[in-house]
């Protein structure tokens, strides 16, 4: 029974648009997951994010440029995910820093993983000259110039070295998902 004396507040009918992109997204984001990138239709999305398709249309021109902000939403979140545990030691602490980097980067890519892979193991994806994989590269090589700046390793080459741990992390990555699930669980749900 509803109480006469208080009376009700009308929802608003729209929602900020901010929120209503990160909902159609997450829509997105989930049915590429569960059905693939190709199966989904654009029809699907909107139906799932409970919108119309003009707003679909509205921020994304297509399917790719959707999945082309996923990588983006992705990258932005793995990346600051890892600088904060990476801030959280001491600015000198150069080992410290680097160690940082690898554990809450394996951590990170364990946590997403079935949406990584949605993201950057199709066909339309291409490797070479990336704005993602650059932008993580990028964070690796701050860490590698600020501790060879402050003496602790030498290295001739700070891009090959970051380019090495961005791969040396996906392998290693992967290497744990089939050798040991059982560690994999526990970085997945490490926090």
């Amino acid at each position: 029974m509803k109480n006469s004396a208080i009376p009700e507040r009308p929802q608003p009918r729209t929602k900020p648009a901010e929120v209503r992109l990160d909902e159609l997204m997450d829509a997105a984001q989930q049915l590429f997951i569960s059905k693939g990138f190709e199966a989904t239709t654009i029809s699907d999305i909107v139906r799932d994010a409970g919108v119309a398709k003009g707003t679909f249309y509205h921020y994304f021109a297509s399917k790719n440029e959707m999945l082309d902000a996923l990588r983006e939403r992705f990258t932005r979140q793995f990346i600051a995910t890892i600088q904060q545990a990476v801030e959280s030691c001491a600015v000198g602490d150069s080992i410290g820093r680097l160690r940082a980097w690898c554990h809450a980067g394996v951590a990170a890519y364990l946590q997403g993983m079935d949406l990584h892979d949605m993201l950057y193991h199709d066909h339309h994806y291409h490797t070479r000259g990336n704005r993602d994989r650059d932008a993580v590269l990028s964070q690796i090589l701050a860490i590698l110039s600020a501790g060879q700046g402050a003496g602790s390793w030498r290295s001739d080459d700070l891009h090959l070295t970051a380019i090495l741990m961005y791969h040396g992390m996906h392998g290693a990555v992967d290497n744990i998902v089939v050798s040991d699930p059982l560690q994999a669980e526990q970085l997945r749900s490490e926090e």
